[in-house]
């Protein structure tokens, strides 16, 4: 997974940012989210867009041991993962 080849290449206290128009969680609040998720489902087989959970349920499994989801302007958010040391 390119996730994990991201937390691999990164040195500890490095940092993944995913920016992107992601859907909210409960698929309720992003209007141009959801129809690029639309969208997708229509011109791919099985396509659709992701939600912020799921980007950070993919970091983590990756290996980041923090991850965050920060809204910004607009439709876009960034989801961060951060790489630490192990204890």
């Amino acid at each position: 997974m390119l996730i994990g080849k991201a937390f691999d290449a990164l040195p500890e206290g490095g940092a993944l940012i995913v920016y992107e128009s992601i859907i909210d969680d409960d698929r309720s609040q992003n209007a141009f989210g959801l129809l690029a998720s639309l969208n997708m489902l229509i011109e791919t087989p099985g396509g659709i867009d992701y939600t912020g959970a799921d980007c950070q349920d993919w970091m983590m499994e990756a290996g980041f041991s923090e991850t965050s989801v920060e809204h910004l302007a607009g439709p876009d958010s960034m989801v961060i993962g951060i790489k630490r040391a192990p204890r």
